[in-house]
């Protein structure tokens, strides 16, 4: 089969590979019918996230048509399912408590010790999100291996197209979470840095929540136009103080709650970030965590802080101080998708929530090298892109 493999910093391929087989009785093999470049597969292509290998199998947004079913499997052959990209065996502690990215047993034990070291705990198994996370091969392909599909896919009824739901898969859940983990009031005022895919589904999982105004941080014209449309008041931080605006937008108290969809590459040219920045091309502290200072600084005392942006690794100049003197709520975490993926599609199927609106672009399968490139460098026009690998190349 062919499917898109990392060989290292922004060297991406579609290769012919090895199709997968079925390993465990409770896999499922499903032929991918449509996979998304996610934000956070961008680190991967920046060289910035460890334990990748060549030939590693990219991609943890997809979905398709179940082709080949273990006896275990709860799937039947010719269901479309979307699958979500945490691996979650549904018995262990925390998936019973439905904290399903942090499962005890997706992740294989020999793949363990590099992520027990970093983080105390082992990650759990992620699709296409390197070796850290178990090494599994991604959906970026015509095929994939699907472990525990007894509990993680979804099945998708016949009228709604893929479009419509292949985010459920991971960036939707992950606003909705990301708005979730900020507890909403209803006369809140939630500030959000970053207008991508998550920013801006979080920026519309706020507003269902009752938000009484959210503020969209960015510098992407059109990106700040479409959190714009979803009702967001926005702040270009290239030509404004953001802490200044917050604070004026907020009656001088400081926002009520801060979400930081950016992560570990923060954009700008404030001069922690510019330090933080070659300190990562050179292999010293790993994550740019510019966004997360600033929304620290910009929250008002006893206020909640939610990351769904993706950390890697270690930041210094971490202001601990204002987490403690400010009495701040940090949640953050992989999304426990699982959790969300019904009521979620609940509200697709009755319309109250649209996910299409931000895609910019598809593409067959084969083109997916570009997809990347121009995802990464042309992110203002580029906002989300849907690999079809069923679609024929142009």
């Amino acid at each position: 089969m062919k499917a898109l493999t990392w060989h290292g910093t922004k060297d991406v391929r579609v290769e012919t590979v090895d199709d997968p087989e079925i390993i465990n009785p409770r896999d499922a093999i499903l032929k991918v019918t449509s996979t998304a470049i996610c934000g956070s597969d961008l680190h991967l292509y920046d060289g910035v996230i460890p334990g990748m290998q060549a030939g590693d199998i990219l991609g943890h947004e997809f979905m398709g048509e179940a082709v080949e079913v273990g006896k275990d499997s709860t799937l039947e052959k010719g269901q479309r399912v979307v699958v979500p990209f945490t691996i979650s065996c549904g018995g262990c502690f925390h998936c019973q408590v439905q904290q399903y990215s942090a499962c005890e047993n997706s992740n294989p034990a020999e793949k363990q010790d590099m992520s027990a070291s970093l983080y105390g705990h082992p990650m759990s198994g992620l699709f296409g999100y390197s070796h850290l996370t178990g090494g599994y091969s991604g959906g970026q392909a015509e095929y994939v291996r699907v472990p525990f599909s007894d509990v993680g896919p979804i099945v998708i009824p016949d009228h709604l197209e893929d479009d419509k739901v292949l985010f459920l898969s991971d960036i939707l859940p992950t606003g909705w979470m990301a708005a979730e983990n900020a507890e909403i009031q209803p006369d809140d005022t939630v500030a959000v840095w970053g207008c991508g895919p998550v920013g801006l589904f979080a920026i519309q999982s706020a507003i269902a929540m009752g938000a009484a105004k959210v503020i969209a941080i960015d510098h992407y014209p059109h990106r700040l136009e479409l959190a714009r449309q979803l009702g967001a008041e926005v702040i270009d931080f290239r030509k404004t103080d953001v802490r200044e605006a917050l604070m004026e937008m907020s009656g001088g108290i400081g926002v009520d709650a801060v979400i930081d969809a950016v992560g570990m590459e923060a954009h700008g040219f404030a001069i922690d970030n510019m330090v933080d920045v070659v300190k990562q091309k050179v292999g010293v502290g790993a994550d740019r965590a510019s966004v997360l200072k600033q929304a620290l600084l910009a929250v008002r005392f006893g206020g909640k802080v939610s990351i769904p942006g993706v950390y890697g690794g270690m930041t210094d100049k971490f202001p601990t101080g204002a987490l403690m003197e400010k009495g701040l709520q940090v949640r953050s975490g992989q999304t426990h998708v699982q959790k969300y993926t019904k009521p979620l599609l609940d509200k697709i199927e009755d319309g109250s929530l649209d996910t299409t609106f931000l895609i910019s672009h598809r593409l067959p399968l084969d083109e997916a090298a570009k997809g990347y490139r121009n995802f990464k460098e042309k992110q203002d026009s580029w906002t989300k892109v849907i690999l079809k690998p069923g679609m024929a190349a142009k």
